[in-house]
């Protein structure tokens, strides 16, 4: 007996050792772990990640979100001993949640970087983000269905001619072969760009109006808001009953295929659509029926700020850092983050991208229009989104004037019981 209690004593100090030597290389061998929130850039950031580890030696691991799940699985991620060392918040309400979290980035190589601290995240004098990329949104349209139709962007200005152009597209669509609108998908992979993105065109017109105010708002541009759903909904590629189970692979196909003229996305959305060809690519602004839109432009600005875990071991942070440096930098970085994700990048090295759809952007600015900021990062929170999102989905499959009064409700009350809650 007392052979084996020695036996296994010297076993478990042999293992004892070798889980020493494990925790010391652990705490010794930097690596990098990036909880990427872009799924359409998921490939792209693998790619790159796996250059910088053929080029240092040191491991980085790129893992994606789920489109519409990058706050849950966040909260996933972060509990486990191997937690992202790199991640990211959506501006102030992002960073009210996960500030304890944030290392201050000031004096960071990366942060030099910036052509302006306007796309800094700071709170007080610390640095706790970077915005990483500047992208802009709209409605997305193919020219050559656009022309089939008998139209081109120049017929289209302002809410009106939207809608008289769209429902003229609606009553001719079994003779043309194509719907006017791409499926308004309310799952989540795509409600995003509805109960965010269509959303700040109500808060930045009111915002315009009466100034920022985070605690409330009144609802004041919700008619247009209303009015642009209608259209989105009522001449599209599905039923307004069927959004619930629409995804955003849905809307992509009804595009591709040609099935759809218009399509409410972004920048980004640019590898998804190239198949159409870059030449019959347009986006158009969201129109709301404003008095003087017609000189509005695109919804152009950033959500997406780099944040790196000073809960990392030093190494780790300090690769991380190095990391990112290179990123923005590099000849490598550079390139792939302009040609092969599309991306237009606010650092100094930054190259023109080679996105189609970045062009038409700059040329609406270049032109005089009047950019609309985006406004999400007043937003009170992720459940507040989800309210708006679930009432439009309610009222898409039922358009009552009552179920509209649930979107305002959704909007307004929402916005002020969310925002008392979290401040």
């Amino acid at each position: 007996m007392k052979k084996l209690l020695a036996l296994l004593l010297a076993v478990l100090a042999v293992v004892g050792l070798f889980a020493g030597c494990s925790a010391e290389k652990e705490d010794t061998e930097p690596s990098v772990y990036y909880l990427n929130f872009k799924p359409e850039q998921d490939a792209q950031w693998k790619a790159l990640a796996a250059k910088y580890t053929e080029l240092t030696g040191i491991p980085v691991t790129v893992v994606t979100a789920a489109s519409g799940t990058y706050e849950e699985t966040l909260i996933a991620e972060m509990g486990k001993s191997e937690a992202p060392t790199l991640f990211q918040v959506n501006g102030p309400v992002g960073l009210a949640n996960w500030k304890d979290y944030c290392l201050d980035l000031t004096g960071s190589k990366v942060l030099g970087e910036l052509k302006s601290n306007d796309f800094a995240l700071v709170e007080g004098n610390a640095t706790y983000g970077i915005a990483y990329v500047i992208e802009t949104y709209g409605i997305i349209y193919n020219k050559a269905l656009l022309e089939e139709a008998g139209y081109t962007e120049a017929d289209i200005t302002n809410f009106a001619t939207l809608k008289a152009v769209v429902e003229d597209i609606t009553a001719r669509s079994e003779e043309l072969g194509f719907a006017a609108f791409a499926s308004a998908g309310m799952d989540g992979s795509s409600d995003w760009r509805f109960k965010t993105h269509l959303a700040n065109l109500p808060l930045y017109y009111e915002y315009e109006a009466t100034g920022v105010n985070a605690a409330e708002v009144k609802g004041t541009y919700l008619d247009g808001y209303r009015k642009i759903w209608d259209l989105y909904i009522n001449n599209s590629t599905c039923d307004p009953a069927d959004l619930s189970t629409k995804t955003g692979a849905d809307a992509v196909a009804d595009m591709v295929d040609g099935k759809a003229v218009f399509y409410q996305n972004g920048t980004w959305a640019y590898g998804d659509l190239a198949s159409l060809g870059d030449e019959n690519l347009g986006m158009l602004p969201i129109y709301l029926g404003v008095d003087g839109e017609e000189n509005q432009g695109l919804c152009t600005g950033s959500e997406n700020f780099w944040c790196v875990n000073k809960e990392a071991s030093a190494v780790d942070v300090q690769a991380t850092l190095d990391f990112l440096y290179w990123c923005v930098t590099s000849e490598e970085g550079t390139k792939a983050m302009a040609n092969d994700m599309g991306f237009v990048i606010p650092f100094k090295k930054a190259l023109p991208a080679s996105n189609p759809l970045v062009t038409i952007a700059n040329e609406y600015v270049a032109a005089g229009k009047k950019s609309v900021d985006w406004c999400f990062p007043t937003m009170p929170s992720e459940e507040w989104k989800n309210g708006v999102g679930s009432a439009l989905t309610a009222y898409a499959a039922d358009q009552t004037d009552a179920n509209w009064n649930a979107v305002v409700t959704a909007f307004v009350d929402g916005w002020k019981t969310e925002y008392n809650k979290n401040n």
